[in-house]
């Protein structure tokens, strides 16, 4: 460790063996904390000792030798050279008294006590050896010698003073261990007492700098110092855990420092030079982590925790009571044995609750606890689980659950219990609720499972799939009479009503539930109100509906224990009323939300949320990513039917970018047949038909989509912005040859739509167009891109731009073409349809039309590179003029100075690459 901050006491060790050589005999006790220096002085004192002529003896005290009859002063004769006559006499001696000792203690249950004429002649042998060369005698960790040993050192002490011999001793202040009478007859007149303290801010820079460099230290040597104490052992630790993070390549500040497992050997280290009681009450600091009610727990005296306490702030381990650092109080808790540490964490949790400590507080000394035998106990686990669920901690409340669990006798109790626990782990992975339903469902049967408890089953064992028994709760919920229980029943109805329809007769509202669903809905349940708007989305025309309301439920809500479904019935009513841009913020809030309070499964199902509103806004590759996070926080065996949302919308976008071959890896997993009599069922459906289409198999994909619109019909949600099923039909019917059947179903799709539907309108149009001749086909492709543009789908607008560049080229109208290809090509690259790139990539290399507006473009208005644009698509002056609610002689105007500007003549010479977006 080196000498930092201890060249003063050097010194004064070195005038004492000056005085000794010359015939002034002298003794001297180094104290100090453990691991403040104390064995490094004293080595480097007895090179200085055997340098100036005189004969270093050591001997070091043990711990586990302090039973062991004169081992301290046996290790000094050993060590000493003796003549052979004097080394004869001298372990005879040693023979002697140890004999003398056991038999003692063989006789008596009292201190054995060792012969005054033996003690006299084994100094003796010290001391003659004194007079031929001059002798320093050290003896390190003396509180853990013998008491054999500590008579025959007290002896010396008063002997030397005469003789050419330094006695150097080394004690520890971090207990109690040498008798009082030794420090008495030590302190002789030539004794002198040197103390170490711990190294300053000054002397751990010092340290450090010889390990680190100076630049290092100087960087973290405060923070070092608050951590350490100043206890050079500490310091070397915190040193040690520094470099292996470095070399780890953990970036560290100053104010965050590396504390790892050195500091925590370090620390046990250190308290290795406790006694029994000073270990006692650290150990339940650990356990407890404050030291208020320590006396009460380990039954003692306020001054005498007060003492063991300050034992160890002097020792540097603690600072004010309380541990430096939260690894050094783990690595005393992980040290024990579990039968202590249960120990105390009992004693804890009854002291805890008994001084009014929070329940978490408690909670977490009964997780520990080797038994809970208390009255409270049950109670108190599930406050700290509901308490713990309110800030976030899901795993802390369903640790408290699952031992309130364990621990409760009560049945009806249980069964809470039970309940509370499934909701908490949902939030963590829906997969783990199912080792729950065969209790709760017996409980239900006996009737002690009602109101939202029951509820909470019936949406589980539907989540999970277990239909059958999912039907036997709800029957048995409809025939509930319990009024407490009818909010949650109406709450539940609508919850079938968007989620699992087929379930809904299982569950008839009676007329008396329905009033008082009324008045729920008055009453701003927002579980109820998110329920009602998704299902009015899927059920009421567009003109009627509004989606301030929505908003306001999404304003008022936060992610607590039962307002997810809450969440995800807006956030979806908002995405299905084509208002997707305005859904993405609140997916967001949520969604921070949720990671900030541990709640995966609440991550995966709003990233599930995220990948069905990026299908609408045609970012595939945001699809993806979205999907695929759902998919990689909670497994698919923890889906349950829910699994058809973000599966579905990966297969979307796996086909639309072109992997078809991941895309059927997907659909060959194995889904719950439960999952097609849901609503994720039908987003199900439309992948699949999706990826049929895009691998040659039309006929595949129409049975697809036809069974998809027969359940949505059926079910009474058949609203185009859900899914566009007749669209998607007619478009397989296309690939078929069936011309009239998809001309019928995209005229039937375009009458189910409002005028506000503008994504459901625009696919409808572009399906429309294309059964239809090819002057007509450009008219309807134009208002499908008008549409699509302003619903914001970018994938679907690449795709209807492709046709209409088509359609130009039919009727002749290359250069359009080549324009509206330039065009098309530029969307389909920002939503990732790379097939789609792919392909009009080869038609524009092939149409040689895109006449390139160079560096001149650079000096067009903002204005005037939208006219261009437009004019350049085709468009007229009058179309100019009503798209962008400008005078026709602004347009005329726009483009005489665009003219000029590009030094062209007329409209042909436009060039085709002016990226706006329009």
């Amino acid at each position: 460790m080196g000498l930092i901050e201890r060249e003063e006491e050097r010194i004064v060790l070195g005038d004492l063996l000056r005085d000794s050589l010359s015939g002034r005999g002298r003794v001297a006790l180094v104290t100090g904390t453990v691991a403040t220096g104390k064995s490094v002085l004293l080595g480097s004192f007895a090179e200085e000792a055997a340098v100036l002529g005189a004969l270093p003896i050591t001997a070091m005290g043990s711990r586990l030798e302090r039973d062991l009859p004169l081992g301290v002063l046996g290790q000094l004769v050993r060590d000493a050279p003796l003549t052979p006559e004097e080394r004869t006499r001298a372990l005879a001696l040693l023979d002697e008294g140890v004999r003398s000792i056991v038999t003692a203690e063989w006789r008596s249950d009292s201190s054995p006590q060792i012969d005054a004429q033996l003690v006299h002649a084994l100094c003796t042998v010290l001391l003659e050896l004194s007079e031929r060369h001059p002798l320093a005698i050290v003896v390190d960790d003396v509180h853990h010698a013998d008491r054999a040993s500590l008579l025959c050192l007290a002896y010396l002490a008063r002997r030397v003073r005469f003789a050419r011999t330094v006695v150097v001793l080394a004690e520890s202040d971090q207990g109690r261990y040498t008798d009082t009478y030794f420090h008495t007859e030590v302190r002789q007149p030539h004794w002198r007492r040197i103390h170490l303290a711990p190294l300053s801010p000054a002397g751990v820079r010092s340290l450090a700098a010889e390990r680190v460099g100076d630049g290092t230290a100087a960087a973290y040597a405060d923070a070092w110092h608050a951590f350490s104490g100043g206890n050079p052992l500490l310091v070397h630790a915190l040193i040690s855990d520094h470099v292996a993070a470095s070399s780890a390549g953990r970036e560290q500040d100053p104010a965050d420092i590396a504390v790892g497992e050195e500091y925590g050997r370090a620390v046990l280290s250190c308290l290795g030079d406790c006694d029994p009681q000073t270990l006692r009450v650290v150990r339940a600091l650990a356990v407890l982590d404050e030291p208020a009610s320590l006396a009460r727990m380990l039954d003692m005296s306020s001054e005498q925790v007060r003492q063991e306490l300050q034992v160890l702030n002097t020792a540097s381990l603690l600072r004010d009571g309380r541990f430096r650092h939260e690894v050094a109080r783990v690595a005393v808790l992980d040290e024990m044995d579990d039968e202590e540490r249960g120990e105390l964490h009992r004693w804890a949790a009854e002291v805890s609750y008994s001084t009014g400590a929070p329940p978490g507080t408690v909670a977490e000394h009964l997780l520990g606890a080797d038994r809970i035998d208390f009255p409270w106990a049950v109670s108190c686990l599930e406050d700290a689980a509901m308490a713990a669920l309110r800030s976030g901690a899901v795993e802390s409340a369903v640790r408290y659950l699952r031992k309130a669990w364990r621990e409760c006798e009560d049945e009806n109790q249980r069964t809470k219990i039970t309940t509370m626990l499934v909701r908490a782990e949902w939030r963590i992975n829906p997969g783990a609720s199912t080792t729950h339903f065969a209790e709760l469902t017996d409980a239900m049967s006996r009737g002690s499972l009602r109101g939202s408890d029951a509820v909470v089953l019936a949406q589980a064992l539907l989540w999970h799939g277990r239909t059958e028994s999912a039907r036997q709760v709800l029957e048995q919920l409809g025939r509930s009479a319990d009024p407490a229980a009818l909010p949650e029943l109406i709450a539940l109805q609508l919850w079938l009503r968007v989620t699992c329809p087929p379930f809904m007769e299982h569950i008839r509202p009676t007329a008396e539930q329905q009033a008082l669903g009324a008045v729920t809905s008055v009453a701003a349940s927002r579980r109820l109100e998110s329920s009602l708007a998704l299902a009015e989305v899927l059920t009421i025309p567009t003109e009627q509906r509004s989606v301030r309301g929505i908003e306001r439920i999404l304003e008022s809500t936060r992610m607590n224990d039962v307002s997810m479904d809450t969440v995800e019935n807006a956030l979806l009513a908002l995405t299905y009323a084509g208002r997707a841009d305005s859904a993405v913020p609140w997916c967001e809030r949520f969604g921070s939300e949720a990671a900030s309070r541990n709640a995966p499964s609440r991550q995966a199902r709003l990233n599930a949320i995220r990948a069905q509103i990026s299908i609408r806004q045609g970012d595939m590759v945001g699809v993806e990513r979205h999907a695929r996070e759902a998919l990689k926080i909670i497994p698919l065996s923890g889906w349950g039917i829910a699994v058809g949302g973000p599966v579905s919308a990966l297969i979307l976008a796996l086909t639309a970018r072109g992997m078809l071959a991941e895309a059927h890896d997907w659909l060959d997993e194995p889904v719950p047949d439960a999952m097609f009599d849901s609503r994720y069922g039908l987003h199900y459906l439309q992948a699949r038909g999706r990826y049929h289409l895009a691998t040659g198999y039309p006929g595949m994909a129409l049975r697809d989509f036809q069974l998809c619109g027969e359940l949505m019909v059926k079910w009474d949600v058949d609203a185009p912005e859900l899914i566009p099923w007749r669209v998607d039909a007619a478009e397989a019917c296309l690939g078929l040859g069936q011309i009239e059947e998809a001309r019928e179903l995209a005229q039937v799709q375009l009458g189910r739509c409002s005028t506000l539907a503008l994504r459901a309108r625009g696919l409808a149009t572009r399906v429309l167009a294309r059964t239809s001749e090819p002057q007509e086909r450009i008219k309807l492709l134009r208002q499908a891109v008008d549409l699509l543009q302003g619903a914001g789908d970018r994938y679907e607008l690449a795709r209807t731009m492709c046709d209409l560049a088509v359609g130009y080229q039919l009727v002749g109208e290359y250069r359009r073409s080549g324009i509206m290809t330039g065009r098309a090509i530029s969307v389909a690259r920002e939503c990732g349809a790379t097939p789609l790139v792919e392909a009009l990539s080869d038609r524009g290399r092939h149409s040689g039309a895109v006449v390139s507006a160079g560096d001149r473009s650079r000096t067009l208005s903002a204005a005037e590179r939208r006219v261009a644009t437009l004019a350049a698509m085709g468009y007229t002056n009058a179309e100019i003029a009503a798209k962008l609610c400008i005078a026709v002689s602004t347009v005329e105007q726009h483009l005489t100075r665009t003219y000029r500007k590009l030094e062209i003549g007329r409209r042909e010479e436009l060039p085709t690459d002016l990226e706006i977006k329009v």
